[in-house]
């Protein structure tokens, strides 16, 4: 029987599934606890097209959704 990476902490899943790299199932756990999960994510664009040019208008997103997430972290510190 092997390991119940249910009853792990995630400090316990990234040491296992750093030792042991071919076993996926620590990783599908720790993802799945991620906050939020993806049904709720908000996803953005590419910032660089296939060749590397830069997608102005979505780094432009990525840049206001990031100042956005610093305030709310901000206000909920104060």
């Amino acid at each position: 029987m092997g390991p119940n990476f249910e009853a792990m902490t995630n400090k316990e899943l990234i040491a296992y599934a750093l030792a042991h790299r071919e076993d996926l199932e620590p990783l599908r756990v720790l993802y799945s606890r991620r906050n939020p999960p993806d049904s709720e994510a908000t996803w953005y664009g590419p910032m660089a097209n296939e060749d590397g040019t830069p997608i102005e208008e979505n780094i432009r997103i990525a840049e206001e959704a990031i100042k956005q997430r610093i305030e709310q972290a901000n206000k909920s510190k104060e």
